[in-house]
Protein backbone atom coordinates (compact mmCIF):
# COMPACT_ATOMS: atom_id res chain seq x y z
CA UNK A 1 0.00 0.00 0.00
CA UNK A 2 0.67 3.59 -1.00
CA UNK A 3 -0.32 5.50 2.17
CA UNK A 4 1.06 8.74 3.34
CA UNK A 5 1.24 10.02 7.09
CA UNK A 6 -1.25 12.70 5.70
CA UNK A 7 -3.97 9.80 4.76
CA UNK A 8 -3.18 8.32 8.19
CA UNK A 9 -3.96 11.79 9.54
CA UNK A 10 -7.33 11.97 7.67
CA UNK A 11 -7.77 8.76 8.92
CA UNK A 12 -7.60 9.54 12.58
CA UNK A 13 -9.63 12.67 13.27
CA UNK A 14 -12.16 11.04 10.79
CA UNK A 15 -12.63 8.35 13.17
CA UNK A 16 -12.05 10.65 16.21
CA UNK A 17 -14.15 13.60 15.15
CA UNK A 18 -17.22 11.16 13.28
CA UNK A 19 -17.58 12.73 10.14
CA UNK A 20 -15.42 14.40 7.01
CA UNK A 21 -16.85 18.04 8.29
CA UNK A 22 -16.11 18.22 11.88
CA UNK A 23 -12.67 16.27 10.31
CA UNK A 24 -11.98 18.84 8.10
CA UNK A 25 -12.60 21.70 10.67
CA UNK A 26 -10.01 20.33 13.06
CA UNK A 27 -7.21 19.80 10.28
CA UNK A 28 -7.55 23.07 8.53
CA UNK A 29 -9.14 21.40 5.18
CA UNK A 30 -12.06 21.52 2.99
CA UNK A 31 -14.34 18.78 3.26
CA UNK A 32 -13.54 18.13 -0.14
CA UNK A 33 -9.78 17.13 0.89
CA UNK A 34 -10.92 15.31 3.36
CA UNK A 35 -13.17 13.27 0.99
CA UNK A 36 -10.16 13.35 -1.77
CA UNK A 37 -7.79 11.78 1.05
CA UNK A 38 -10.36 9.12 2.22
CA UNK A 39 -11.24 7.74 -1.08
CA UNK A 40 -7.26 7.41 -2.12
CA UNK A 41 -6.88 5.68 1.39
CA UNK A 42 -9.68 3.10 0.27
CA UNK A 43 -8.18 2.88 -3.25
CA UNK A 44 -4.82 2.28 -1.62
CA UNK A 45 -6.15 -0.19 1.18
CA UNK A 46 -8.01 -2.12 -1.74
CA UNK A 47 -11.05 -2.04 0.99
CA UNK A 48 -13.86 0.19 2.18
CA UNK A 49 -12.66 2.05 5.51
CA UNK A 50 -15.60 4.41 6.03
CA UNK A 51 -19.52 3.62 6.75
CA UNK A 52 -21.93 6.80 5.91
CA UNK A 53 -24.96 6.38 8.87
CA UNK A 54 -27.16 9.21 9.63
CA UNK A 55 -25.54 10.20 12.56
CA UNK A 56 -22.03 10.49 10.96
CA UNK A 57 -19.49 8.20 10.03
CA UNK A 58 -17.91 5.17 12.01
CA UNK A 59 -14.85 2.70 10.45
CA UNK A 60 -15.52 -0.68 8.66
CA UNK A 61 -13.76 -3.45 10.22
CA UNK A 62 -11.03 -2.56 7.72
CA UNK A 63 -11.05 0.95 8.63
CA UNK A 64 -10.20 -0.53 12.37
CA UNK A 65 -7.03 -2.51 11.67
CA UNK A 66 -5.49 0.62 9.38
CA UNK A 67 -6.33 2.71 12.47
CA UNK A 68 -4.33 0.30 15.17
CA UNK A 69 -1.81 0.39 12.42
CA UNK A 70 -2.01 3.98 11.78
CA UNK A 71 -1.54 5.03 15.64
CA UNK A 72 1.76 3.67 15.97
CA UNK A 73 3.28 4.95 12.88
CA UNK A 74 1.84 8.89 13.94
CA UNK A 75 3.11 8.47 17.19
CA UNK A 76 6.31 7.34 16.06
CA UNK A 77 6.75 10.21 13.53
CA UNK A 78 5.77 12.30 16.40
CA UNK A 79 8.54 10.71 18.49
CA UNK A 80 10.87 11.55 15.65
CA UNK A 81 9.92 15.01 15.55
CA UNK A 82 10.49 16.29 19.18
CA UNK A 83 13.64 13.75 18.97
CA UNK A 84 14.91 15.79 16.16
CA UNK A 85 13.66 19.16 17.69
CA UNK A 86 15.81 18.07 20.73
CA UNK A 87 12.93 17.06 23.45
CA UNK A 88 12.85 13.61 22.71
CA UNK A 89 15.20 12.36 25.24
CA UNK A 90 14.25 15.00 28.01
CA UNK A 91 10.43 14.37 27.99
CA UNK A 92 7.63 11.81 27.32
CA UNK A 93 4.18 13.70 26.06
CA UNK A 94 1.10 12.44 27.60
CA UNK A 95 -2.14 13.62 26.35
CA UNK A 96 -5.13 13.65 28.42
CA UNK A 97 -9.15 14.11 27.81
CA UNK A 98 -10.93 15.55 30.12
CA UNK A 99 -15.10 16.23 30.52
CA UNK A 100 -15.48 20.60 31.18
CA UNK A 101 -16.26 20.29 34.34
CA UNK A 102 -13.10 18.50 35.88
CA UNK A 103 -11.08 21.22 33.96
CA UNK A 104 -12.36 22.86 37.26
CA UNK A 105 -12.44 20.42 40.07
CA UNK A 106 -9.77 17.29 39.12
CA UNK A 107 -7.32 18.90 36.26
CA UNK A 108 -5.48 21.54 38.44
CA UNK A 109 -4.76 19.22 41.06
CA UNK A 110 -3.32 16.41 38.78
CA UNK A 111 -0.92 19.39 37.40
CA UNK A 112 -0.02 20.46 40.35
CA UNK A 113 1.13 16.50 41.48
CA UNK A 114 2.93 16.38 38.17
CA UNK A 115 5.18 19.18 38.63
CA UNK A 116 7.91 16.92 40.32
CA UNK A 117 8.10 15.02 37.28
CA UNK A 118 9.50 17.20 34.94
CA UNK A 119 10.38 14.65 32.25
CA UNK A 120 6.29 14.35 32.06
CA UNK A 121 4.77 16.62 29.83
CA UNK A 122 0.92 16.64 30.18
CA UNK A 123 -0.96 18.22 26.99
CA UNK A 124 -5.15 18.73 27.85
CA UNK A 125 -7.83 19.00 25.70
CA UNK A 126 -11.60 19.29 26.68
CA UNK A 127 -14.70 17.56 25.18
CA UNK A 128 -17.98 15.38 26.31
CA UNK A 129 -17.20 11.22 26.96
CA UNK A 130 -18.45 10.34 23.57
CA UNK A 131 -16.12 12.62 21.80
CA UNK A 132 -13.31 11.66 24.68
CA UNK A 133 -14.02 8.12 23.24
CA UNK A 134 -13.59 8.57 19.66
CA UNK A 135 -10.74 10.37 20.59
CA UNK A 136 -9.04 7.40 22.64
CA UNK A 137 -9.66 5.04 19.69
CA UNK A 138 -8.44 7.07 17.14
CA UNK A 139 -4.94 7.52 19.15
CA UNK A 140 -5.00 10.95 19.80
CA UNK A 141 -5.47 10.98 23.25
CA UNK A 142 -3.90 8.61 25.76
CA UNK A 143 -5.74 8.51 28.39
CA UNK A 144 -9.52 10.36 29.40
CA UNK A 145 -11.41 11.16 32.23
CA UNK A 146 -15.06 10.18 31.32
CA UNK A 147 -18.28 10.53 33.24
CA UNK A 148 -21.00 7.77 33.33
CA UNK A 149 -24.78 7.41 34.63
CA UNK A 150 -26.27 4.55 36.52
CA UNK A 151 -25.72 1.40 35.96
CA UNK A 152 -22.44 2.50 34.78
CA UNK A 153 -22.07 0.30 31.52
CA UNK A 154 -19.06 -0.10 29.73
CA UNK A 155 -18.74 3.19 27.83
CA UNK A 156 -19.03 1.88 24.39
CA UNK A 157 -19.30 -1.35 22.71
CA UNK A 158 -16.17 -1.54 20.59
CA UNK A 159 -13.66 -4.17 20.73
CA UNK A 160 -11.21 -4.26 22.08
CA UNK A 161 -12.50 -3.22 25.43
CA UNK A 162 -11.28 0.39 26.99
CA UNK A 163 -9.57 -0.49 29.99
CA UNK A 164 -11.31 1.50 33.01
CA UNK A 165 -10.60 2.86 36.43
CA UNK A 166 -13.27 4.35 38.84
CA UNK A 167 -11.69 7.32 39.97
CA UNK A 168 -14.81 8.83 42.64
CA UNK A 169 -18.64 8.63 42.30
CA UNK A 170 -19.84 12.19 42.79
CA UNK A 171 -24.07 13.47 43.47
CA UNK A 172 -25.19 15.83 41.44
CA UNK A 173 -26.49 19.44 42.71
CA UNK A 174 -27.95 22.34 41.80
CA UNK A 175 -26.21 25.94 41.65
CA UNK A 176 -28.13 28.71 42.57
CA UNK A 177 -28.00 32.35 43.32
CA UNK A 178 -26.91 33.21 47.24
CA UNK A 179 -28.86 35.92 47.22
CA UNK A 180 -31.99 34.51 45.38
CA UNK A 181 -34.88 32.50 45.92
CA UNK A 182 -33.05 29.55 47.70
CA UNK A 183 -30.84 32.44 49.29
CA UNK A 184 -29.49 31.15 52.97
CA UNK A 185 -30.45 27.45 52.33
CA UNK A 186 -28.56 23.87 51.63
CA UNK A 187 -31.43 21.92 50.01
CA UNK A 188 -34.56 22.06 47.69
CA UNK A 189 -36.99 20.09 46.68
CA UNK A 190 -37.35 18.68 42.94
CA UNK A 191 -40.82 20.23 43.28
CA UNK A 192 -39.49 23.76 43.71
CA UNK A 193 -37.46 23.19 40.76
CA UNK A 194 -40.34 23.09 38.00
CA UNK A 195 -40.65 26.30 37.04
CA UNK A 196 -36.89 27.34 37.69
CA UNK A 197 -35.26 29.19 34.97
CA UNK A 198 -32.14 26.42 33.69
CA UNK A 199 -29.19 27.35 32.57
CA UNK A 200 -27.58 24.45 30.15
CA UNK A 201 -25.06 23.11 27.62
CA UNK A 202 -26.56 22.82 24.09
CA UNK A 203 -26.72 19.01 23.46
CA UNK A 204 -27.32 17.18 20.01
CA UNK A 205 -29.66 14.10 19.95
CA UNK A 206 -27.14 11.75 20.66
CA UNK A 207 -26.74 13.28 24.24
CA UNK A 208 -28.67 14.30 27.35
CA UNK A 209 -29.18 18.21 27.99
CA UNK A 210 -26.71 18.83 30.87
CA UNK A 211 -27.50 21.17 33.56
CA UNK A 212 -30.70 20.16 34.10
CA UNK A 213 -31.58 17.98 36.65
CA UNK A 214 -32.52 14.72 34.89
CA UNK A 215 -35.37 13.69 37.35
CA UNK A 216 -37.28 17.09 37.02
CA UNK A 217 -41.05 16.69 36.77
CA UNK A 218 -42.20 18.14 33.41
CA UNK A 219 -40.68 20.12 30.83
CA UNK A 220 -37.35 22.19 31.55
CA UNK A 221 -37.71 25.84 30.88
CA UNK A 222 -34.34 26.41 29.35
CA UNK A 223 -33.48 30.00 29.73
CA UNK A 224 -30.13 30.28 28.83
CA UNK A 225 -27.54 27.64 26.57
CA UNK A 226 -24.44 28.24 27.64
CA UNK A 227 -21.35 25.65 27.40
CA UNK A 228 -18.90 27.48 28.70
CA UNK A 229 -19.00 26.70 32.96
CA UNK A 230 -17.65 30.12 33.90
CA UNK A 231 -20.54 32.03 32.22
CA UNK A 232 -22.97 29.56 33.01
CA UNK A 233 -21.93 29.97 36.90
CA UNK A 234 -21.89 33.76 36.29
CA UNK A 235 -25.70 33.54 34.89
CA UNK A 236 -26.07 32.03 37.93
CA UNK A 237 -24.30 34.43 40.59
CA UNK A 238 -26.62 37.35 38.65
CA UNK A 239 -29.84 35.80 39.05
CA UNK A 240 -30.67 34.59 35.63
CA UNK A 241 -31.17 30.99 36.42
CA UNK A 242 -30.28 27.89 37.94
CA UNK A 243 -27.61 24.61 36.72
CA UNK A 244 -26.47 21.00 37.94
CA UNK A 245 -22.84 20.59 39.27
CA UNK A 246 -21.09 17.78 40.52
CA UNK A 247 -21.18 18.33 44.55
CA UNK A 248 -17.73 18.28 44.91
CA UNK A 249 -17.10 21.15 43.22
CA UNK A 250 -18.19 23.45 45.82
CA UNK A 251 -14.86 24.99 46.53
CA UNK A 252 -14.10 25.82 43.28
CA UNK A 253 -17.57 27.71 42.70
CA UNK A 254 -17.57 31.52 42.23
CA UNK A 255 -18.22 34.37 44.74
CA UNK A 256 -22.49 34.54 44.89
CA UNK A 257 -23.22 30.69 44.00
CA UNK A 258 -24.46 28.54 46.53
CA UNK A 259 -25.07 24.41 46.16
CA UNK A 260 -27.99 23.17 46.87
CA UNK A 261 -29.08 19.13 47.41
CA UNK A 262 -31.90 17.99 45.82
CA UNK A 263 -34.54 16.10 47.73
CA UNK A 264 -37.86 14.35 46.80
CA UNK A 265 -35.97 12.42 43.87
CA UNK A 266 -33.54 9.56 44.09
CA UNK A 267 -29.81 11.11 44.03
CA UNK A 268 -28.23 11.65 40.80
CA UNK A 269 -25.13 9.82 41.08
CA UNK A 270 -22.46 10.15 38.36
CA UNK A 271 -18.86 8.20 38.36
CA UNK A 272 -15.60 9.66 37.13
CA UNK A 273 -13.67 7.03 34.92
CA UNK A 274 -9.96 7.24 33.71
CA UNK A 275 -9.64 5.51 30.07
CA UNK A 276 -7.07 4.02 28.11
CA UNK A 277 -6.92 1.35 25.55
CA UNK A 278 -5.95 -1.65 26.70
CA UNK A 279 -2.15 -2.43 26.68
CA UNK A 280 1.02 -2.11 29.13
CA UNK A 281 1.01 1.87 29.63
CA UNK A 282 4.07 3.71 29.85
CA UNK A 283 5.89 4.67 32.82
CA UNK A 284 4.45 8.30 32.15
CA UNK A 285 0.63 6.83 31.01
CA UNK A 286 1.39 5.33 34.87
CA UNK A 287 2.44 8.33 36.36
CA UNK A 288 -0.39 10.57 35.56
CA UNK A 289 -2.61 7.86 36.39
CA UNK A 290 -1.46 7.82 40.03
CA UNK A 291 -1.48 11.83 39.90
CA UNK A 292 -5.61 11.50 38.87
CA UNK A 293 -5.93 9.16 41.56
CA UNK A 294 -4.81 11.07 44.27
CA UNK A 295 -5.92 14.44 43.53
CA UNK A 296 -9.64 12.52 43.42
CA UNK A 297 -8.93 10.99 47.30
CA UNK A 298 -6.77 13.86 48.38
CA UNK A 299 -4.35 11.47 49.21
Amino acid sequence: MDISSAGLRVLRQIAESGSFTAAAAHLGYTQSAVSRQAAALERNANAALFERHADGVRLTPAGLVLLRHARTILDSVADAERELAGAGSRTEVVRLGTFPSAGWTVLPDVLDRLSAHPRITVTTSEGSTPALIRALRAGSTDLALLTSRPPHRPSDGESPRLRLETVEDTELAVAAASDGKFAGRTAVHVDELVDAAWIATPSSSAQPLLGVWPGLPGRARVAHHAADWLTKLRLVARGFGVTTVPSRSSAALPPGVILLRVEGAPPEIRRVLLARLPGRPTPAVEAVTRAVMAASTGG
